[in-house]
């Protein structure tokens, strides 16, 4: 976020945004789980004192994270599938908008693996299922959308098509993430939903592809 107001004087809400920025940079930094409110603070040169003006706990700056990512990344995913020419094409710009914000924001594959993990049930995690679920649904709609317009198998299992298509992304980030380098997933992902297409187009589709 680019500004010259003093970071010290913010309105709430951009500091509220500065410091989901913070998270999501320090989180492509170090283990998110070890991320304190003094780090946060630190890296935007406030004091821990001037955070917790604008949130209760470390819990709330997390669920804050946690919708900025949901909202940025379903409304990016949504971008592409709408200005796609059908559902296949829709499908595959999803695919690779989901894996450029990725890269963009390596930060942010961490933290939602990281809630995922916890045994406990918390608020942020409850928004990571959410999230999940929200994304599945709208893959499965364009799934069968393209079912009823002839473009993919219309024996597929739009269900099970749509959790291959997260886990297919899952596990390109999770190779990245071992590498410890994101940049080279936009030209695996090529190739990875190459496959994906390969098996859920319409058999006829298919043999051109």
């Amino acid at each position: 976020m680019a500004t010259n107001i003093p970071r010290k004087h913010l309105p709430a809400d951009e500091r509220r945004a500065v410091t989901v920025e913070a998270v999501v940079k320090l989180a492509a930094e170090q283990n998110p789980s070890e991320i304190t409110t003094a780090a946060i603070a630190t890296s935007m040169k406030l004091t821990q004192g001037a955070l917790f003006r604008h949130f209760p706990n470390k819990d709330a700056i997390w669920q804050a994270v946690m919708e900025w990512v949901a909202d940025h990344l379903l409304a990016r995913v949504e971008r592409a599938a709408r200005d796609a020419a059908g559902p296949l094409a829709a499908l595959e710009a999803m695919f690779m908008a989901h894996i450029a914000f990725v890269a963009e924001h390596p930060g942010v594959p961490r933290m939602l693996f990281g809630e995922l993990q916890r045994a406990e049930d918390t608020a942020t995690k409850r928004m990571v299922q959410t999230m999940i679920r929200r994304y599945g649904e709208r893959l499965r709609t364009l799934i069968e959308e393209g079912q009823a317009a002839g473009e993919l198998d219309p024996q597929l299992d739009p269900a099970a098509a749509a959790t291959l298509f997260i886990g297919s992304i899952q596990g390109l980030v999770m190779q990245a993430l071992l590498a410890g380098d994101t940049r080279h997933m936009r030209k695996e992902a090529a190739g990875a939903f190459a496959i994906y297409r390969r098996g859920i187009a319409r058999a006829a589709r298919r043999s051109r592809t």
